[in-house]
């Protein structure tokens, strides 16, 4: 007979499943250095960062079998709307930095936790928990500390359809992570990271093209050594375990966890190129690490309180 109440089964929690999402935001973290390190522009960066990433995985996990599911009539529509919203919020990100800067554009599109905690009830049936209310606002405070400078340090340009790029690229990333996250239910991790990568390549390439042409891009050395890096590690692999531990823990924590980023970033940038890190970046990152181990000390398993659909 067919359930629809809600029903809670003692389930342990998933240590390695947050250990992966951890670990791959703390590597995609690098990629600000690597992307201010290079000299090509960011968009065909990105592209040669992606095509990269894709050509990798689908040498080495591409197969017959992988190719019958991606055409399953019931999945390719999903595969594709990923992409185009995970596409979306990096092209809404790279319009909204050069519109409002940096700053505004990252704490709008790092906001994205609140809408997925938002969203994540009414379209994957788990409810939020009272701890991640919690870790939202401690999360969104170190963010608020680490940005804080830049955010009030005066000569701000605030661009309305910046600030509408940033919101919609925030808005995206979280209906992204909704979809993997229900494709990991019938999809196996490899499968949807190759799919994902090789059509964010096709959906930024016009953006690449466009960029490139229009500045006379020529490419050097230290422009293909960055994008082989950010295309290998902070992109295949990274990606790779994100999709393996988003498997593992509910949305809701692992949304929170990509708060890292930001937080690893300045000390990337720190080691790497030589910049300073300010006590004020340090509390914040402490901020949000603290808002993780909220999650994943005192968050629920992810089948516990899970709806049991029919």
């Amino acid at each position: 007979m067919p359930q629809t109440e809600t029903q809670t089964t003692a389930v342990a929690r998933d240590p390695l499943g947050y250990a992966l999402v951890a670990a791959s935001f703390v590597i995609v973290g690098v990629s600000g250095s690597l992307v201010s390190w290079a000299t090509a522009p960011s968009g065909v960066l990105l592209f040669m960062r992606l095509a990269v990433a894709a050509l990798a995985l689908d040498l080495l996990f591409v197969r017959r079998a992988s190719l019958r599911v991606v055409l399953r009539r019931d999945l390719w529509p999903r595969l594709l709307l990923m992409s185009v919203f995970d596409s979306g919020a990096l092209l809404c990100y790279f319009f909204a930095i050069r519109s409002t800067g940096v700053a505004i554009a990252t704490f709008l599109l790092f906001i994205q936790p609140v809408w997925v905690a938002l969203l994540a009830p009414r379209f994957l049936r788990t409810s939020t928990e009272k701890v991640v209310v919690a870790a939202l606002g401690v999360a969104l405070a170190g963010l608020l500390v680490i940005l804080g400078p830049a955010l009030f340090g005066g000569g701000l340009h605030v661009s309305v359809l910046g600030v509408a790029a940033g919101l919609a690229g925030g808005w995206f990333y979280a209906f992204f992570q909704l979809i993997v996250k229900r494709l990991t239910e019938q999809v196996p991790s490899t499968t949807i990271v190759s799919c994902e990568c090789t059509l964010d390549a096709l959906f930024v390439l016009p953006f690449a093209l466009w960029q490139g042409l229009g500045a006379g891009v020529g490419l050097d050395g230290r422009d293909l050594a960055a994008a082989l890096i950010l295309g290998l590690f902070c992109t295949a692999l990274a990606y790779a375990m994100w999709v393996d531990g988003v498997a593992r823990i509910r949305v809701q924590h692992s949304s929170i966890l990509g708060f890292l980023t930001p937080a690893v970033a300045p000390v990337f940038a720190w080691v790497l190129l030589g910049q300073g890190v300010g006590l004020a970046t340090a509390f914040g990152g402490a901020l949000i690490m603290a808002a993780g181990l909220l999650v994943a000390v005192f968050g629920r398993a992810e089948a516990e309180g899970a709806a049991t659909r029919s």
